[in-house]
């Protein structure tokens, strides 16, 4: 039977988790575990605590107990995990990536926050979207994502000016809860995603929200800082959910008839293979002994 990097990710769970374990000591010694393992502790990890400067204009304090990577060490790192990325977001997790979360910043200007929101013309924008997500990662020999439903339905916060959602996926290996975070500012905004379980969904989402009390647009771009004459984005907050410039271009009538979000298909299909994810516990721990 022939053994899948899949397949070979959630056979690391018991051993990373349990030690070695002699009834699969034949899979621990599989090639391909080893180098995919290799391959991720090769990462240029950050650890924290240490101020990150962050794309926008902006500085993540990244606490201690959490790491970091760079644009080039978290396309490797998504690729690792049979996930698609634009090359320029970057990933923030605890060091025991029970979740992790990706930020990327878009100049697409200011971004008016006075729009209302449907969220289910919204979500089945996204479930479609989703679809055509699934062709790419069908032509990489990569399994399917589904989108199910809202975890939490899309709210905007005025005070900390940000727009959060969260959605559950499914796959044959199980389900996944990505949360949204869109934070404003004068010149753009900064998306983030959280990846996790389901079951941990709820714990992780107060985990991010404090490391992002960490994250802030300096001074002259933040959203107070907005000008007339500034650069003003074409979307409101319904766009920043469904594909920032693409809703845009839907907005006048180019897109009919199209999925909207294939131009930000990063934003839709990034969901990490979260038995992988939880294999990988104690990679820095046992690197740190090491």
């Amino acid at each position: 039977m022939v053994t899948s990097l899949r397949t070979l990710g959630i056979i690391a769970i018991a051993f990373v988790l349990a030690g070695a374990c002699t009834a699969r000591a034949d899979e621990s010694q599989d090639p391909r575990l080893q180098e995919f393992r290799a391959k991720l502790r090769a990462l240029d990890w950050v650890r924290g605590p240490r101020e990150v400067t962050a794309n926008g204009n902006a500085t993540l304090s990244l606490p201690e107990g959490y790491v970091y990577l760079d644009a080039a060490n978290t396309k490797k790192f998504l690729e690792l995990n049979q996930n698609l990325g634009s090359g320029r977001e970057v990933m923030i997790a605890p060091k025991s990536l029970d979740w992790t979360a990706y930020l990327q910043f878009d100049d697409a200007g200011y971004v008016k926050d006075d729009e209302k929101i449907d969220a289910d013309a919204i979500l089945k924008t996204l479930k479609e979207s989703n679809e055509a997500g699934n062709e790419e990662r069908k032509r990489r020999g990569w399994t399917e994502l589904h989108l199910v439903g809202w975890s939490i339905p899309p709210a905007y916060n005025d005070t900390t000016k940000r727009l959060e959602w969260a959605t559950m996926l499914r796959s044959p290996d199980g389900e996944s809860t990505n949360f949204f975070t869109k934070v404003l500012g004068r010149r753009g905004y900064t998306s983030v995603i959280m990846v996790s379980s389901p079951d941990n969904a709820p714990g992780a989402t107060a985990d991010l929200n404090t490391v992002l009390t960490g994250y802030r647009f300096n001074g002259g771009d933040t959203y107070a800082d907005w000008r007339p004459g500034d650069k003003v984005a074409e979307y409101g907050l319904a766009g920043l959910i469904v594909g920032g410039a693409v809703a845009a271009a839907a907005k006048t009538g180019l897109l009919k008839g199209l999925f909207v979000a294939l131009a930000a298909a990063w934003k839709l299909v990034v969901a990490a293979v979260v038995a992988v994810l939880a294999g990988l516990k104690n990679l820095f721990f046992k690197r740190k002994q090491a």
